[in-house]
């Protein structure tokens, strides 16, 4: 029997959706697959079906359909494209044309690969539309000829042999009438504003004028007409004849005149743009050399623009197996094991009931009396009965449990000594073991930091005079134990580097959740769910010493509340020994390792029900809206 899993349209059509959402960059973006016609909305995108025989024309036009879209999402900006659009139905229709070949040619510009692509849709298009029976320029439609046109235009490339046909048909009036026009296309490509005047003007061009409606941009220069007679108004006519004789006398200085106020405007249009750069930054780049549209530097936390760090210089993302030599690994994982002796019996139920809990959401649920799929045995009585009766097949269908990745995030400090580190370990080693025999990937990270006292971030920090308000003044140190495409086996020792003397130090828990956020929301998974295990608030001495005293913990919460309003991954959280319900919405307190049975087998089997509201029961806890 073949198996769903072994459905070849299934991976691809998954990682087709996850190529889209990063062309269109836009990962909360929805990708479905249907027999209904392709289209685009606020929630996502609906592709052509793809069928497990995956014919090559299937597979081209999904990718090519994908591309098409993705490319609107990424470069066009609605706004912009209501501003200027005409009024009259040819002219609107010309106008989208344009608009939509103009985003295809800027995919196609920036990521090569996906004009063959688009060529595949294109090509799909004209011959589903007949555009490659048509010998009539009266039965041509204008605006589809414009696209394909423009498209061509844009990057030079030959269009398929259906599209070809259309666009004979009014390549020479396109070009004798718009010609002059369209050479400005190239440089007015990438800046959507100035590709709707350009379009404008095409469309005056061939004769559509009338349906233009009013000029979006006259009211603009109405206002900066009145905003120029007030300004004569009030210098007044001996002003201007005064002006005027001194530059005479100068000779070249009207020139000048005009490069100082091109050089003012330039100024005033480039202090937005440098508005956030570090006083004195200015001075160390020639004006001339500015550009004025330089993109702002980004913050170093996306959940708080105003959380500063002194210097990264001496932070680091390091493998477990780099920070202690394999021997040692060995000799620290015995000792961990010889923490579990006296729970080997609780583990061992523990890990049995959740898989049965996980693996009971495996269950199949078939979709009967399909046209394709895997032929459906208990129904060939039928067939035997009446041999005119077609074959049946059924379908099974997917479910929410697969394709998902579970990160476990560890707090590494020095208040974790002793007990709690024990239990996180066991934590960590239960959920390895018990997800990877369920088929669930899992990712586990600690986060703690290099020294006491800040190390070489405070000693830079002192060289430098001890400026006010530094930010985070210690150097981090992140710790990878086990990447989530690495199996048990291997990652298995590394659990013992908890237990190393000298590893446990501070704690900045709202940088370290936001690294771990990043590395799960940037798998291929479909569904990430990051867990935390901690002992309470953030704290580093150092840093705490100069800035307020809640900065540390109110970047945690500034980070806790992005990742749930971004519901990019489902955060849940597990105290030891502390309550961490006042920073995290779902979260749950255990003191020893005997109630890791309940909490965890609860906590996780919670997270993997389907519908939101059973699993918010389950787990207790407030769901966010």
């Amino acid at each position: 029997m073949v198996k769903d899993n072994d459905n070849p349209a299934t991976p691809f059509k998954k990682a087709l959706a996850e190529a889209t959402r990063t062309l269109a960059d836009d990962p909360e973006m929805g990708v479905t697959y249907s027999l209904d016609p392709s289209g685009m909305s606020n929630d996502g995108l609906r592709l052509p079906q793809v069928s497990r025989r995956m014919t090559r024309d299937e597979v081209m036009l999904a990718r090519g359909t994908a591309d098409t879209y993705a490319m609107r999402r990424r470069y066009h900006d609605e706004p912009t494209h209501r501003r200027y659009a005409p009024e009259g139905p040819m002219a609107r229709d010309l106008y989208e044309a344009m608009e939509h070949a103009r985003c295809e040619a800027m995919g196609a510009e920036h990521m090569p690969g996906s004009a063959g692509n688009i060529d595949a849709r294109i090509a799909d298009e004209a011959s589903r539309k007949g555009y490659d029976q048509l010998t009539r320029r009266e039965d041509a439609p204008l605006p589809a000829a414009a696209g394909y046109l423009i498209r061509q235009l844009a990057t030079g490339r030959a269009l398929p042999a259906s599209a070809e046909t259309l666009a004979a048909l009014w390549r020479d009036r396109f070009t004798d009438q718009a010609g002059a026009t369209l050479a400005e296309l190239k440089s007015a490509l990438s800046d959507q504003t100035a590709f709707a005047r350009m379009s404008r003007r095409v469309i005056e061009d061939l004769g559509y004028g009338d349906q233009l409606g009013d000029d979006p941009d006259a009211e603009d220069n109405d206002g900066d007409d009145d905003a120029e007679r007030d300004g004569e108004d009030e210098t007044g006519p001996d002003d201007r004849s005064g002006d005027q004789e001194d530059s005479d006398d100068h000779g070249a200085a009207p020139d000048q005149s005009q490069e100082q106020t091109q050089d003012a405007a330039e100024a005033s249009v480039s202090m937005d743009d440098t508005a956030e750069m570090e006083p004195g930054e200015e001075s160390d780049m020639p004006e001339s050399d500015a550009p004025s549209d330089a993109p702002t530097p980004p913050p170093v936390s996306e959940a708080d623009p105003n959380y500063e760090i002194f210097t990264r210089a001496h932070d680091e993302e390091i493998r477990a197996e780099d920070l202690a030599d394999p021997a040692e690994l060995e000799r620290l994982r015995a000792y961990l094991d010889q923490q579990l002796d006296p729970l080997k019996g609780a583990v061992s139920r523990l890990a049995n009931k959740l898989q049965r809990r996980l693996q009971a959401k495996q269950n199949r649920s078939w979709q009967f009396d399909r046209e394709e799929g895997i032929l459906d045995a208990g129904r060939l009585a039928r067939v035997v009965a009446n041999p005119t009766t077609p074959l049946s097949f059924k379908v099974e269908k997917d479910t929410e449990f697969r394709d998902t990745v579970v990160t476990l995030l560890l707090d590494n400090s020095g208040s974790m000594r002793g007990r709690p580190i024990s239990i996180a370990a066991i934590t960590a080693d239960i959920l390895a073991r018990t997800l990877e025999r369920c088929d669930v990937k899992i990712e586990i990270l600690g986060f703690t930091t290099r020294a006491w006292k800040g190390g070489q971030s405070r000693e830079d920090w002192l060289a430098a005079g001890r400026p006010q308000h530094p930010g985070r003044l210690n150097d981090l140190r992140h710790i990878v134990y086990k990447s989530a495409d690495a199996p048990w086996r291997r990652a298995r020792p590394n659990l013992g580097l908890m237990m190393k003397e000298g590893l446990l130090k501070e704690n900045i828990d709202g940088e370290a959740l936001e690294w771990a956020h990043r590395r799960a929301i940037a798998r291929p998974e479909a569904r990430k769910i990051l867990m935390v295990i901690s002992d309470g608030a953030p704290v580093d001495d150092s840093t705490l010493s100069v800035n307020p005293a809640s900065y540390l913990e109110r970047h945690l919460r500034d980070v806790i509340a992005m990742i749930e309003r971004r519901r990019q991954a489902e955060l849940v959280a597990i105290g030891i020994g502390h309550d961490v319900t006042r920073y995290y919405n779902r979260a749950v307190t255990i003191t020893d390792a005997e109630q890791l049975a309940g909490a965890i087998t609860e906590q996780l089997a919670g997270l993997f029900d389907t519908d939101p509201r059973k699993r918010a029961r389950v787990l207790g806890m407030r769901r966010v809206a």
